[in-house]
């Protein structure tokens, strides 16, 4: 990767996450949770969003994360309903971004091939972290989501043994050809617009 590439790469992560985690934030603070506002993160700044150990992991082996949006579920009407909608608005963010970027790209007249395959890939990353933080694997948003439909067990077995379970998935060949053939459909998809 050019050094060209790699500000690239890092620019496109700051602003992707920090409409992430921002997403989250606003989320909990519209459906009556004050945290994240008290915490400061009700912001798009990426120094209040970012860790910088997950970022030197992104940058080392391309795999990394933000610092988590502080919530308590006690501070909503429904928490199952209040913890579901705050962990769908991180990657429902990354969604629209790349719903954006695609028709800006489809619409707006770009000449420069360099430019071109910026916005290209500020779309896949978008995809790519909205896919990723759906599996319903803790930390990752989508245990938010789906694991309060779970058994009991089985929630106490994710919370337990989720970072194991993360770590084979990104580990494991198959599922990194799964994840790739989701993000790279819904890329197809999105291109068409």
């Amino acid at each position: 990767m050019t050094l060209i590439g790699f500000l690239i790469f890092i620019i496109v992560i700051l602003i992707s996450l920090s409409v992430h985690e921002f997403a989250h934030a606003k989320a909990a603070d519209v459906l009556g949770d004050p945290t994240p506002r008290m915490a400061g993160r009700l912001t798009l700044n990426p120094l209040s969003h970012i860790d910088i150990i997950g970022l030197l992991a992104l940058i080392f082996v391309r795999i990394g994360w933000a610092k988590p949006v502080p919530i308590n579920s006690y501070n909503f009407r429904d928490p199952n309903k209040g913890m579901m909608i705050t962990g769908l608005a991180g990657p429902v963010s990354n969604f629209f971004l790349a719903w954006i970027l695609a028709i800006f790209l489809k619409y707006i007249p770009i000449s420069n091939a360099v430019w071109i395959e910026v916005v290209q890939y500020a779309i896949w990353i978008n995809l790519a972290l909205m896919t990723f933080n759906l599996l319903p694997v803790p930390p990752l948003d989508g245990s938010r989501i789906f694991t309060q439909y779970f058994p009991v067990e089985w929630q106490i077995n994710l919370e337990r043994y989720g970072f194991f379970i993360l770590i084979g998935i990104i580990i494991f060949p198959p599922t990194q050809e799964l994840l790739f053939l989701i993000i790279n459909s819904i890329y197809g998809l999105l291109m068409r617009i």
